[in-house]
């Protein structure tokens, strides 16, 4: 079984650059209309422009009317969540919460990307 988890993003250019440096690799696949990262076996994290699923949603609310509002989260096990939250500062993501022990038993760092989604590095204490 493959998973593909897909974030609608306004400018997917720069999302791309946003997530290459906060991942700390290159995409997969780059192509207009799909940018996609290998995020381990049988995981794949894309980014698709709100334009382009907007033509599999006519009857329903335009994406781009959601612009900025936290739609999803993106909780990554990492081996050194502090590098990669710096990485993601760095990259223009808005910190949400220091890198700090959790109620459930990780440690982990949230912040906003730039279309508004939440991304989370943790690490299991």
């Amino acid at each position: 079984m493959n998973i593909n988890f897909i974030l609608y993003v306004r400018d997917q250019a720069r999302s791309r650059e946003f997530y290459a440096i906060a991942l700390g690799m290159a995409p997969q696949l780059d192509v207009p209309g799909m940018t996609e990262f290998n995020m381990g076996p049988g995981c794949v994290l894309g980014l698709m422009p709100e334009k382009g699923i907007k033509r599999l949603l006519p009857d329903m609310p335009d994406p781009e009317k959601g612009g900025g509002i936290p739609r999803a989260e993106v909780y990554l096990t990492v081996p050194d969540p502090a590098v990669c939250h710096a990485r993601a500062l760095a990259a223009g993501a808005r910190e949400l919460s220091p890198l700090g022990p959790r109620d459930w038993g990780d440690r982990a760092a949230y912040s906003l990307d730039p279309d508004g989604h939440v991304i989370a590095f943790a690490e299991r204490i």
